[in-house]
């Protein structure tokens, strides 16, 4: 029989930025992980009862855009909240794939113009900073992306743009204000991000457009 006594481990330390960023990478990966299966199981035993005419009409219709606009927040949840290690790339094809998707749901398209693939780094601080953009434009707009990885700029475009002072603050390194809510923490993400990665952002607003100009690494 084992025996084994734990006290408070003292030392074991979050409060720092990296800690912070680990532990909600940490957790979305999990969280991803285990709903991505059970949706794709429910997706396909909808399929499965179109094709054997088993069930028809709006019920499984509703079901089926569930599923399929669940499955593209959580891949791009997974890329853009999860973890990415140094030297891992993300394929060109992937991203425009998983942009295809989530376009589809989202009141927003993305128009991504980089002819190569990417670090999985920086894959993920510009899937942060387009829902940053995205959260700006509640009415619908369009986000294009250009750029390498020597800098990237991302110009969103709608009719209409809410801009929020207070959540942009925070992504230019500003102090978090208490009350902070779940739909914003794209931002808190984003700066923490661009901390770790030693980024640059530029920001340039007008009532139609917001323009990011991001160069990584402090180049």
């Amino acid at each position: 029989m084992t025996h084994l006594n734990y006290d408070y481990i003292e030392d074991l330390t979050l409060e720092s930025p990296d800690g912070v960023l680990n532990l909600a990478e940490l957790l979305t990966s999990r969280i991803c992980h285990d709903l991505i299966s059970p949706l794709g199981a429910i997706g396909n035993g909808v399929e499965l009862l179109g094709m054997a005419g088993a069930a028809d009409g709006p019920e499984l219709a509703l079901i089926s855009e569930s599923v399929g606009t669940a499955n593209a927040r959580i891949r791009l949840f997974r890329c853009a909240f999860g973890p990415a290690s140094p030297g891992q790339m993300t394929a060109r094809a992937e991203i425009l794939s998983l942009l295809g998707d989530y376009g589809k749901v989202s009141r927003h398209w993305t128009e991504f113009e980089i002819a190569q693939d990417l670090p999985r780094q920086d894959v993920k601080l510009l899937l942060l900073l387009l829902m940053c953009l995205e959260t700006a434009l509640p009415w619908g707009g369009a986000v294009h992306v250009t750029g390498d990885t020597a800098g990237y700029r991302l110009m969103a475009e709608a009719d209409r743009i809410r801009y929020d002072p207070e959540q942009w603050a925070i992504l230019g390194g500003c102090a978090i204000p208490d009350g902070q809510r779940p739909v914003t923490v794209h931002f808190i993400l984003g700066a923490l991000e661009m901390r770790r990665q030693g980024c640059r952002l530029s920001v340039k607003i007008t009532e139609q457009t917001i323009e990011l100009s991001l160069t990584p690494d402090g180049k």
